[in-house]
């Protein structure tokens, strides 16, 4: 079977990315690494770069890593390409490091946002950094993006820069920080970057990398998809767009219909809900005449088809300005929910923001969505030779990456494969379908099935296993539209939400003869799928729950219901937890088919948009029928442009359309505040001590203390033992300390009681409802 996005309107929409012409540098030949020095460029006979690449995170040359793929496609491309990673931003020296690039800057902040990389939900700083070797903290600075942005215009002014990655992606119009609490600019303006690439970025970069190497000046470039960029009024390069504003796409206020000017005083009063007491009984009013009609006016058939509409791809929407939505909540989310409903790139328009007035003035001009890359150029930027392994200069004395030195993102990734791009899922938390869009770009099955040999040959202290075959969602490869007309044409923000659309296929046959043929592969004892699973769609294919469930889990397999209740799913747009229920069911039954003892790890979020009280009390209740007993628990986290964070901003939702009516508005309960927050995580943790008084006073308040006490179906007891007051889990592991969890032992035990102490050599789960773990240091107790 083909993958859809083969046959769709969009392989053949755009120029291939493999059909450039080589630039001259290409006779250098492949770098074993990009350089990251002067010494390594001389090594490999480079006199300059062409292209210096600035990243937030450690260099790993593997193709999880944004600037890895990135910098191999480049080099693809015949370009001499230098990387300078985690660069001291305190002053400019350290970005002259590989000298001046000849053609131009590529920045971002890396894999992640800097933001949520440096801050937990609670904006408390993080001591720690997967993507920094030794998992140190603090190695990248806010705002990372900018300030490298800032320190490569102090290095060498007149070389353009290009900023990428998600930071930029999440930025590129106005946007709420929830950092700062307030509206933030554009980032294109902050950071004073020429273009901004948003999305992945692999098409826009070889056009503009070649366009800029042929001497076209970067102001020039402007009608690239993919990117954003200022523009200052009067700017030529505008001309011949048609604008249309935002209003007309989606009116954020209360709509007036125009009054018909044929009807009567009095059907023109009883069509706006109102009376005219004169016509109706005041003396001496004439008599309507029922004889005499109103004139009706039909439009002509024939002018109304030589009516068209402005061409898409020359139509740009104006949306309200940067002060406008700073301003006002209602614009705000009204600008979120125009820019969701131009992201599909077969029939988005251009966007245009506003920034500044008088002498500022300048606009923010957002490109339509690039063209997703076909199976072919997917198989191209994944086949480049990549190392699979960080830097030798991150190497401990010993030339190993796996002590002291060690990158936790790295050795989360190094056994893993990439399977597929994008999500349809449209979760209003994830930023996933803003950053690499809904068009689902699938691998081949060749090049996959090659990069697991790679993996068995090529990656030192590979043992067999495989640690993952997925990507974004581990069950949306090859799925797609069946109709490339429907495809280029549908505005929805979901294909699988309230349902499961009628046009996606959902036939899992490909990936589960890709789980086939690899597990068969010579020297390969286990392939697992990390990736997070869209349950939902897997019941479509009972086959593939099997094949999965027998084969490919290694005890535990993490799936995300976000939460049981209505309230918060419909504001999530997640399904409801009978899809879930239906999972678990074909889970157990093929998982005892196999005589293996697996279980299913649900993912929670507390304090999401539209989560009352109630919905976190009957989820703890949910929680507690189920045994189970989270120990890390996620709190929503409100990243730039996301639509829940819409929501969360402006106590709207942009998912049912925007007014100033309160009647035609939907308005989101918001958790607020510390303390709410603390509640809505408590019940969560319903099984910690120390969230009991909490928990205590809320159900009092909300008439539930039917709830607490001492037998089975009561959530929270009357006692209260001593605590040590707060609750520290292991966010390094995924499983909680000894002494931790002795710890808990001892303080859910009644007074008098003998506290329960795990066995020596055992930790216990995340879900500690759960079976321990063995480990190799346990020891067996003897009967008795």
């Amino acid at each position: 079977m083909n993958a859809p996005v083969d046959v769709s309107f969009f392989a053949r929409a755009a120029k291939p990315i493999t059909s450039y012409r080589p630039y001259w540098a290409k006779r250098f030949g492949v770098a074993p690494f990009l350089p990251m020095s002067r010494t390594e460029m001389e090594r490999l006979g480079w006199d300059s770069c062409d292209i210096i690449l600035v990243t937030g995170d450690a260099y790993v040359d593997h193709p999880s890593f944004g600037m890895a793929v990135i910098g191999r496609v480049l080099e693809a491309q015949g370009f001499r390409v230098g990387i300078i990673a985690q660069p001291d931003w305190q002053s400019a020296e350290p970005f002259k490091a590989l000298g001046k690039p000849n053609l131009f800057w590529g920045v971002t902040a890396g894999n992640m946002d800097s933001m949520i990389n440096r801050y937990t939900a609670d904006r408390k700083i993080r001591s720690d950094d997967a993507y920094t070797p030794g998992d140190v903290g603090g190695k990248r600075p806010d705002r990372a993006a900018i300030v490298y942005s800032q320190r490569c215009r102090e290095a060498y002014k007149d070389v353009p820069i290009i900023l990428g990655g998600i930071e930029g992606s999440l930025r590129r119009i106005a946007h709420y920080d929830y950092w700062s609490d307030k509206v933030r600019r554009s980032i294109v303006v902050d950071a004073k970057c020429d273009l901004l690439l948003y999305g992945n970025a692999e098409r826009a970069l070889v056009e503009v990398a070649h366009r800029i190497a042929a001497r076209e000046p970067i102001a020039q470039i402007t009608d690239v998809r993919g990117t954003a960029f200022v523009r200052r009024p009067g700017d030529p390069t505008a001309d011949g767009w048609i604008e249309i504003d935002s209003s007309d796409v989606d009116m954020p206020g209360r709509v007036e219909d125009h009054i018909n000017p044929y009807l009567t005083t009095s059907e023109q009063a009883q069509a706006q809900g109102q009376t005219c007491t004169k016509e109706e009984g005041g003396s001496g009013a004439p008599e309507a005449n029922p004889a005499i009609k109103p004139l009706n006016f039909m439009p002509n058939p024939a002018l109304v088809s030589k009516r068209k509409a402005p061409a898409r791809d020359r139509s740009v929407i104006r949306l309200p300005s940067y002060e406008q939505v700073k301003s006002d909540a209602v614009l705000y989310a009204h600008a979120n929910r125009v820019l969701h409903l131009e992201t599909n790139p077969g029939n988005a328009r251009a966007l245009v923001q506003a920034h500044g007035d008088g002498a500022t003035a300048r606009d923010v001009w957002i490109n339509p969505p690039p063209i997703p890359l076909t199976t072919a150029e997917m198989d191209y930027a994944f086949d480049l030779p990549y190392a699979r392994s960080p830097h030798p200069d991150y190497a401990d004395e010993h030339g190993k990456h796996d002590g002291a030195t060690k990158i936790p993102a790295w050795e989360m990734i190094r056994f893993s494969i990439n399977i597929m791009r994008g999500c349809f899922g449209g979760c209003t938390f994830c930023s996933i379908t803003e950053h690499e869009g809904r068009i689902i770009q699938s691998r081949s099955e060749e090049s996959i099935i090659k990069e697991v040999e790679d993996i068995r040959d090529k990656v030192e202290g590979f043992t067999g296993v495989i640690s993952d075959l997925g990507g974004p969602t581990a069950n949306m490869y090859r799925l797609g539209c069946k109709s490339p007309e429907i495809e280029a044409a549908c505005r929805k923000p979901s294909c699988v939400y309230p349902g499961i659309c009628s046009n996606l296929t959902t036939d899992h046959g490909p990936l589960i003869k890709i789980y086939r043929r690899a597990r068969e592969l010579r020297g390969i004892k286990k392939i697992l799928i990390g990736s997070g699973l869209r349950y939902d769609l897997a019941i479509k294919s009972p086959e593939y729950v099997k094949e999965l469930v027998q084969h490919h889990v290694g005890g535990y397999l993490k799936i995300a219901p976000e939460h049981t209740e209505g309230g918060p799913l419909s504001k999530m747009m997640k399904p409801g937890i009978g899809s879930y229920d239906k999972f678990k069911q074909l889970f157990e039954k093929y998982s005892e088919e196999a005589g293996k003892k697996q279980f299913l790890i649900p993912y929670f979020i507390a304090a999401h948009p539209g989560t009352s009280d109630e919905d976190m009390m009957n989820l703890a209740l949910w929680l507690k029928k189920n045994g189970f007993r989270a120990d890390q628990v996620q709190t929503f986290y409100p990243s730039p442009m996301a639509t829940a964070t819409a929501m969360y901003h402006s106590n709207m939702n942009p998912l049912k359309g925007i007014s100033r009516d309160p009647e035609r508005a939907e308005r989101v309960d918001i958790v607020r505040g510390d303390k709410r927050r603390r509640l809505h995580k408590a019940f969560l943790r319903y099984h910690d001590a120390n969230n009991w008084p909490l928990l205590r006073e809320a159900l009092k308040a909300m008439g539930r203390s039917d709830l607490i006490g001492n037998g089975k179906h009561h959530l929270i007891p009357t006692f209260q033992p001593i605590t040590g007051g707060s609750y520290q889990s292991a966010r390094r592991k995924n499983s909680t300390p000894l002494g931790k969890a002795s710890e808990r032992a001892a303080a859910v035990v009644k007074p008098g009681a003998k506290p329960v102490q795990p066995r020596k050599g055992q930790m216990l789960t995340q879900h500690t409802g759960l079976p321990p773990r063995q480990t190799g240091g346990a020891t067996k107790r003897k009967p008795g």
